[in-house]
This record gives structure tokens, C-alpha cells and sequence, in this order.
């Protein structure tokens, strides 16, 4: 607990200067939320919704998307390489291909595993925002949103310019195991954009590489991205983008501790995306989309006697296309929309195997008095391995004065067992079930939002049931992990968030985030003597808190983490940012991991010990 302490000074320095500034009011530009052709600002959402936006995107510590996730409470990020290699991520509890990701509202989903959902092609600097969606949302956002949905928003340029930022990091510590090389991590990020007054165009590339952090952790990822935009006229605009990600690294202690010490893996990801948007009215939106991922994933298992056992390679192909529509009507607005996609693996453990799906939403949304919101709606759902599915969900939001609000929402999801669930065969590890049938949830959930001048607090308690949970689990030490449905987890959980903008002088400004999330999460209806691979990982208690002080152009963030799990040790970790911005360039220090809190969040996997790194970046738009 006496790690603790470094938060509560500067938490007890804005409750001073909070009494003392009352007065002061700082006005930001609301962020709004596009949900399948509805747009709503934030403080309008009858859902428990956590925006990561821009600003404190350039403030945080951290050069990637699965960074910039640690500091998103109830998300819970379980790396097994640091500094963007690869991580699990989940929400609320939830296992980690529980959660859909999007990417400018694309769903980005990997029916191989959901371990290379994150290996996305977006550099930091790309990012307007990042939105999480907690809970089930299967009437917004379909498929295998059975805890909630992440959306990632790129920005859409206003000036043309250039970018190049840099820097270089280590722990200088020695890897006494291999090289006897002073560990170290560095990289190089490059970015032009052309904004027209009808089209815009953006191009960004980077390339970060390190020699690890303990003995075969090295990595060196590759990044390609670009978009663009078109404005037809006022009414109609594309919206077009292709990235590629080429991510090679250490797989020390990933998937079959010990014996994978020489692991090693490569994966390779393509995204293309074409979408538009059609103003067919004043009353009538439609929005259609095309998208296609590739994802090659080549795992070497490297065995000590045999250097050619356990070499796995698949190939997965998958096509989208989606079309959402909303209409405005006199006493509401309705969104009706459509999806299919087309799901294809080739593998030499899990073999050929291909499935489609298509899913069918409608919801309304009106206000049945001058302060009750209510949005109904269902998803139908074919998918040709499990037919069909309807996923319902209600939401609904009463304000007692303008600046609090009630919420309420139930809601439906699932999440289809993945080519690995079903038809793995990895033995002696892992073997898939081809008998798994999907997961399905049911949440409901209350809370309120309080929004005044400055300052921001949210509250959620929520009752979620997962049926046919999908977890590995065998009876005998001998037998290998089998994909089976266990039966039912029932999660409670409670969410407190808040936050404070505050101007301490004219030329000095100050932000406090602070939060913190509690589940209880039961197991039912499992066998006596059974060991499995999920059910003790997720969290029970988690505490993320940031605080941020910028006076001119010097910035200083501060942030905190703790997380504590079913099973394993609680550990706190301490980070921080220095920046100084002297026109356009940026020099930036960053110290992650600042106690050295030694720590683990999959398996036997020790995180990196405290991280320093100095970086340069020029910005002309």
C-alpha cells in the first residue's frame, strides 16, 4: 500500500485548488459516439462509455494502441510482450475474444485467435480517440461484443504537413542469458498529410525494434498506413484506407512454458476498408461498407532436440460488407442496418475450414417524456455453422436535473468459438472441440453520470451471466488442454470514474482522472477437479489514475495502475511523462515501471522492470 501513496499528494493538490477555483470553467468540444448511423455526444449516452481522446493520447506514456489501453479502466490488458508484441485484451471480466475491436466503426475480428486482434497498423499519431463500450453490445455492434467494443478513431486531417518522431529506451540491464547485450528498444515514425478542401490524404509508417527485455523477447514491428478522404459534395463522402503490419518477436514462456525458451513467431496483417457516407435527406443517413483483413501468423516452437518441432502456420481470410441507415421521424429517429462477412483459415494444425455470417439490427430511439431517453432494438444473427440468433437490448436514460442522469440498460450479446476452439491440434498442449457451441450473455445494468462545469463522475453497478463459457480445461496433468463449454459465470460488478479539469493560473492547467472497478465473478455448473486456463485470470479489483499538470508548453503526466486478480498477486505500477513543445517539436521523457515492481499478467511471464525513454518529434499539421 505505501506505493499508494505517490497518487494521494497530487489527488489532495486538486481538491485544494478545486475549493479554491470553483468558479473557473474550462469548455471542451463534446465528443460524439457513432453507433451503426445513430450519433450521439457522450454526455447524451445511456451507456457506460470511457473516451480516450486525443489530448490525453498525447500526454500518456505510451508509443502503441495496446499502451494506451493499460489506462482505460475496466479494460484489462494482459501482455505477453510488452511495447506492442502482443496482449490479450478484455472488458469488465470478460475472456480475452469477448471483446470486439473496430477500427473507424470496421469490425476487426480474428477467427484464428483473438491474440492478434491488437496487431493493427495505427500509429498513436494517428489515433482522434479511442471508445469503449462496456458491456453487451450485440444491437450495436454485432458479433462477439459479449462484454463490450472498442472503437478506434483515426483523425481526419485539417492542414497539410509532416511528421517524424524518434526516440530510444532501455532498463540497462544485461542479457547475461544470451548476447550479454544491455537491453535497449528504439524507433522511428514518419507521417505526411495532404488536406485539400474537398479531399484529404494521410500517409504514416514506422518501424520500432528491440532486443527484448529478458532472454528472447526481442521484437521488430512494421507499420504501414494510409487514408483517405473525398467530400463528393455536402452531402456524400468516401472514406478509404489500407494498412499492413509485419510484427516479428520472441515467444519465450507465450504458450507452452518451458519448453518454448527458443520460440519464436511472426505475424502479418493487411486491412483494406472502403465506407461512405450518404446524406439521402435531411431525414435519411445511409452508410455502406467494404472491408478485407489477411492475417499470416507463423509460430516456431524450437524445441531443444528438435529444431523443426512444433512449427504452426495459418492463413486467414476474411470479407465484410455492412450497410447502416438511420431516419429521423417526428417523434424519434430509427437505424435499421445489414451485415455479412466471410470467414476462411488454412492451417497445419487446424486445417481448411471457411463460415459465413449475416446479421440483420433495427433500433429506435425517442424520448417518451421531456427527460426519459429510451433506445430498444435486436440484432438477428445467421451463421452457417450455429443458423439462427437474435440478440435484444433496451437502454434508457432519465435526467433529474441538467447536470445528473440515471441510466439503465439491458442487453444480449455472443461470441462464435474461434477455428482455434474448434479444431486445434497441438498436442500434447492444446486441442480444440469441434462440439463447442457459442457463448452467450445476458447484462443488466444501472448507474448514474453527474457532469457539472469542470468536473465529471460516473457510477455503474452491473449483473452479467455468461452461458456456455468457453475455457480449456482437462481432469488429468497428462491429458492435453480441450476447448469445452463449462457452464455459466455470473460477474457482479460496481465502476466508479471521475474527472476534473482545473485552471490553476491563466498559464497553468491541471486534469485528475481517477477510478476504480470491483467484480465478483462465480463459476457454476463445472466438474469437481477441474483445471482450465481462464476462469482465475480476470480481475476483481483495478484502480487507474492519472494526473496531468501543463504549464505553457511543458507537460508532466503522471499515472497509476493497480490491478489485482482472482488468483495471483496484486502489484501497482508507477509511469510518467515529460514533455516540452518549443514550436514544433516536441522533446518527450518517459519512465515506465518506475518503483521496478516486479509483476506477471499472463502466466509466468515477468513484464519489463522499470523502462526509461527519450524522444524528438517535429509536427507541422
Amino acid at each position: 500500500m505505501k506505493k499508494f501513496y505517490l497518487a494521494i499528494p497530487l489527488l489532495w493538490c486538486a481538491n485544494v485548488y478545486a475549493q479554491q477555483k470553483q468558479d473557473t470553467v474550462i469548455t471542451f468540444k463534446e465528443v460524439v459516439i457513432n453507433e451503426n448511423g445513430f450519433n450521439t455526444p457522450v454526455s447524451k449516452q445511456n451507456r457506460n462509455v470511457y473516451i480516450i481522446d486525443q489530448a490525453m493520447i498525447a500526454k500518456l506514456p505510451g508509443r502503441t494502441i495496446q499502451e494506451l489501453l493499460q489506462y482505460a479502466n475496466g479494460v484489462d490488458l494482459r501482455q505477453r510482450g510488452p511495447f506492442g508484441s502482443q496482449a490479450d485484451i478484455s472488458i469488465d471480466g470478460g475472456s480475452f475474444e469477448q471483446t470486439v475491436v473496430l477500427l473507424n466503426g470496421i469490425k476487426i475480428i480474428d477467427t484464428q485467435t483473438a491474440h492478434n486482434m491488437l496487431n493493427l497498423p495505427v500509429p498513436v499519431e494517428a489515433i482522434e480517440r479511442i471508445e469503449i463500450v462496456r458491456g453487451p453490445a450485440a444491437r450495436i455492434y454485432g458479433i462477439n461484443s459479449l462484454t463490450g467494443a472498442i472503437n478506434i478513431i483515426t483523425k481526419k486531417p485539417t492542414k497539410s504537413g509532416f511528421l517524424i518522431d524518434s526516440y530510444a529506451g532501455s532498463n540497462f540491464e544485461k542479457n547475461t542469458e544470451g548476447s550479454g547485450k544491455t537491453f535497449y528498444g528504439a524507433g522511428i515514425q514518419a507521417g505526411a498529410v495532404l488536406a485539400k478542401k474537398n479531399h484529404q490524404h494521410s500517409i504514416f509508417g514506422s518501424r520500432d525494434q528491440s532486443n527484448g527485455y529478458r532472454f528472447n523477447t526481442q521484437f521488430e514491428n512494421i507499420k504501414l498506413l494510409y487514408q483517405g478522404n473525398i467530400q463528393i459534395d455536402s452531402a456524400n463522402e468516401i472514406m478509404t484506407s489500407f494498412g499492413y503490419t509485419k510484427n516479428e518477436f520472441g515467444a519465450n514462456a507465450f504458450y507452452a512454458a518451458p519448453g518454448d525458451r527458443n520460440a519464436t513467431e511472426a505475424v502479418q496483417t493487411t486491412l483494406a476498408s472502403i465506407q461512405s457516407k450518404h446524406l439521402l435527406s435531411d431525414k435519411w443517413t445511409l452508410t455502406p461498407r467494404l472491408s478485407y483483413r489477411y492475417n499470416f501468423d507463423d509460430y516456431r516452437y524450437f524445441g531443444t532436440t528438435n529444431l523443426n518441432a512444433g512449427i504452426s502456420k495459418h492463413y486467414t481470410n476474411s470479407f465484410a460488407a455492412e450497410v447502416n441507415s438511420s431516419y429521423k421521424t417526428n417523434s424519434g429517429e430509427l437505424g435499421l442496418g445489414a451485415e455479412v462477412r466471410s470467414d476462411a483459415i488454412n492451417s497445419s494444425n487446424i486445417g481448411k475450414h471457411q463460415r459465413e455470417n449475416v446479421g440483420i439490427y433495427a433500433q429506435y430511439r425517442t424520448f417518451l417524456t421531456e427527460k426519459l431517453n429510451v433506445n430498444i432494438g435486436t440484432y438477428v444473427n445467421y451463421n452457417s455453422s450455429y443458423k439462427w440468433q437474435v440478440y435484444p437490448g433496451l437502454d434508457a436514460s432519465y435526467a433529474i436535473a441538467d447536470a445528473f442522469k440515471i441510466i439503465g440498460s439491458i442487453g444480449t450479446s455472443q461470441r462464435l468459438p474461434s477455428f482455434t476452439d474448434l479444431y486445434l491440434n497441438q498436442r500434447p498442449g492444446n486441442i480444440g472441440n469441434p462440439n463447442v457451441t457459442p457463448e452467450n450473455a445476458f447484462q443488466s445494468e444501472i448507474g448514474f453520470k453527474f457532469l457539472k462545469g469542470d468536473f465529471t463522475f460516473n457510477s455503474n453497478f452491473f449483473y452479467r451471466r455468461i452461458s456456455n463459457f468457453i475455457d480449456y480445461t482437462r481432469l488429468v496433468t497428462t491429458e492435453p488442454f480441450e476447448a469445452n463449454n463449462l457452464g455459466e459465470v455470473i460477474t457482479k460488478g460496481i465502476n466508479f470514474r471521475s474527472s476534473y479539469n482545473l485552471a490553476i493560473t491563466q498559464k497553468t492547467k491541471m486534469n485528475v482522472n481517477l477510478a476504480y472497478s470491483y467484480l465478483d465473478s462465480k463459476f457454476g455448473n463445472m466438474e469437481a477437479g477441474i483445471s482450465s486456463k481462464y476462469q482465475l485470470a480476470s480481475l476483481k479489483h483495478q484502480v487507474t489514475n492519472t494526473i496531468d499538470i501543463k504549464y505553457l508548453n511543458f507537460s508532466l503526466l503522471v499515472a497509476t495502475r493497480f490491478n489485482q486478480r482472482i488468483a495471483g498477486k496484486s502489484y501497482w505500477i508507477n509511469d510518467f511523462r515529460i514533455s516540452q513543445s518549443m514550436q514544433k517539436f516536441t522533446i518527450y521523457f518517459d519512465a515506465q515501471n518506475i518503483l521496478d515492481t516486479k509483476y506477471f499478467e499472463i502466466g509466468t511471464i515477468p513484464l519489463p522492470s522499470r523502462w526509461v525513454s527519450l524522444g524528438v518529434k517535429f509536427v507541422s499539421f
